[in-house]
């Protein structure tokens, strides 16, 4: 009898001991005309000479401007290109994010200093100032010691901002949270914790022992000044509560704000005045237009009437910034896309990443890619999954289907239930206890509030530690390639201004 594995094992050796076989037994000949008509043939083609075609700028870039969507993984890029297509009446799976038009790219590898998975004070610390810290820490080293003001004085490093501003460049910042809040922070604050926004949320030896709050810290910064251009949420920090805000040191930062800006600097507080606001006559902004976070596009219509869009205060930020001719660094952050996703409500994460879609196309449109260098970016990612084999044309934020079914009839788990084609890994959609997952079959998914189910329970969605997408565009924007570390994106950023 021959054993089956020395059949396998003879055969093996005949067939790397012979000659090589041919793959087709003829010369397959050219690509067929109807191959050749084939849309996605076509659309592979067209990319291809694009590919061919495209010449890296090696020049300096006069400005960057660093769009960062906070927790935006690929799974949310992904979900939010095909929501914003299914929107507009197109085809969602092949629609394209402004950014992704953007022609090189590379990914980020995450991790902060301490942990696996960042949050966004580290990671926003990292693109600012090339070194990675601890969680919970802006604009120092690994070195630091969380709440710990002593270890601040040797830990502290010098950011992307400050370098700019050092060089005589305009510098600002712009987010749909508080300006206080991580990622704008790291333009201008050096902090051993990241929730010390205001003097209030500060413990009186915190105090005593030399740390300064971060809005008192934007507003104190060296280089020559504050932040030419500051626009956001967060009012409260920076008023006395006697004024209805909620420092506890009397202190009116946003007066003292305009006193240090002179006579250049504007401070607005509503849509109606940033909009006021003339093109090449304002150099210097401080717009905070919600005393918290700024309201998420969701519910522009009940609580954002008066206030700006994302892509608004960019463009009013970029047109500021514009009046200094030796250029600008800008920062602009999505961060409610982050907010959306701990919340596991889809619906938010998916329309805020179109929010800050909107807002790099409207800077492409504003500024000149030879000079200019765009970055975006995000800073972790997030537990996000798209998942379930559902129809092509299936609604993103609705039930995962039966491949193929006209009608979407909803595909059952294995415990006979519909599931949602979006869900997340944690968060306060999972089942608490013993409760089993809820039957979806007559849930409205789609409504803006409805919130995902989750895996694990938490009270808060935690965030992905993958890697994310970094695409650019303009000088310098080649050298984004591979994978790279997150804090090599402040590397990128220095050499193409020169600094």
């Amino acid at each position: 009898m021959v054993r089956p594995y020395l059949t396998v094992m003879a055969l093996a050796i005949l067939v790397t001991s012979g000659p090589a076989a041919p793959v087709f037994a003829k010369d397959p000949g050219p690509v067929p005309a109807t191959q050749q008509a084939n849309s996605y043939y076509v659309s592979g083609l067209a990319s291809l000479k694009a590919a061919l075609a495209l010449q890296p700028n090696t020049g300096k870039a006069k400005n960057v401007i660093l769009f960062i969507g906070d927790g935006m993984g690929i799974s949310t890029i992904t979900a939010s290109r095909i929501y914003a297509g299914q929107q507009a009446g197109r085809d969602g799976p092949s629609n394209s994010l402004s950014f992704e038009a953007l022609p090189y790219l590379a990914l980020s590898k995450t991790y902060s200093h301490d942990s696996l998975v960042t949050d966004s004070a580290p990671s926003a610390s990292a693109m600012m100032t090339g070194v990675k810290t601890k969680n919970g820490a802006i604009g120092v080293d690994g070195s630091v010691i969380e709440e710990d003001c002593d270890s601040l004085k040797t830990s502290k490093v010098t950011n992307l901002a400050e370098l700019a501003k050092a060089a005589g460049r305009s510098t600002g910042a712009v987010t749909t949270t508080r300006i206080t809040d991580a990622t704008p922070a790291a333009t201008y604050a050096h902090t051993p914790f990241r929730r010390w926004e205001g003097d209030q949320d500060m413990p009186p030896e915190a105090k005593a022992a030399g740390c300064i709050d971060i809005a008192r810290q934007l507003v104190e910064a060296p280089f020559g000044g504050p932040l030419d251009v500051v626009m956001g949420g967060g009012r409260s920090r920076f008023r006395p509560d006697d004024q209805g805000g909620n420092r506890t040191d009397g202190l009116d930062l946003i007066k003292a704000w305009q006193t240090k800006a002179g006579p250049d600097g504007v401070y607005v507080s509503t849509a109606a005045q940033l909009a006021a606001l003339k093109p090449g006559q304002t150099k210097k902004i401080l717009g905070l237009f919600a005393e918290d976070h700024m309201p998420y596009e969701a519910e522009r219509a009940l609580l954002g009437q008066d206030k700006p869009t994302l892509a608004a205060m960019t463009v009013a930020a970029i047109d500021a910034l514009s009046t200094n001719p030796k250029g600008y660094f800008l920062l602009v952050e999505g961060g409610r896309i982050d907010m959306g996703s701990h919340a596991n409500n889809a619906y938010r994460t998916l329309t805020e990443t179109v929010e800050l879609s909107k807002a790099v196309s409207a800077a492409l449109a504003k500024v000149n890619l030879k000079d200019t260098l765009i970055i975006v970016t995000a800073d972790h990612s997030h537990g996000l999954v798209i998942s379930g084999y559902p129809s092509r044309n299936a609604p993103i934020l609705g039930l995962a289907d039966e491949p193929g079914s006209i009608t979407h009839q909803p595909v059952k788990a294995r415990d006979g239930k519909p599931y949602t084609i979006l869900s997340f890994a944690t968060g306060p959609g999972g089942p608490e206890g013993n409760d089993v997952r809820d039957d979806l079959s007559q849930t409205n998914t789609q409504d803006p509030d409805y919130r995902q189910q989750a895996g694990i329970p938490a009270n808060s969605a935690a965030h992905g530690g993958e890697d994310v997408a970094i695409f650019a565009g303009g000088p310098q924007a080649h050298l984004f390639h591979g994978v790279v570390e997150e804090s090599y994106i402040f590397q990128v950023m220095r050499h193409a201004l020169g600094l």
